[in-house]
């Protein structure tokens, strides 16, 4: 049971970890601060435990990692939209 919590409370706080940066792309319309090798790095990784947990079978793995991925495609979309490093 302990472990059952600490996993779900793990998998919540890496899905949500982006929504920050999100929320301050969107007022700020700026992504000048954001690093593109680490969005690309950590969307590989991210997708990488997506394969493990399909291996596995393990849903909550499978799950927390496609939200991840999920909000980092979204920070993706932005740093094109509003030009990376460009401004």
């Amino acid at each position: 049971m302990l472990w059952t919590i600490i996993g779900a409370s793990a998998a919540t706080l890496t899905m949500f970890s982006f929504i920050p940066q999100i929320i301050k792309a969107f007022k700020t319309r700026s992504v000048r601060d954001v690093s593109e090798i680490t969005l690309f790095q950590l969307s590989a990784g991210v997708f990488l435990w997506i394969l493990y947990g399909i291996h596995l079978k393990d849903a909550v793995i499978i799950i927390a990692n496609l939200v991840t991925l999920a909000s980092l495609g979204i920070l993706l979309f932005l740093y094109v939209k509003f030009g990376g490093a460009e401004k």
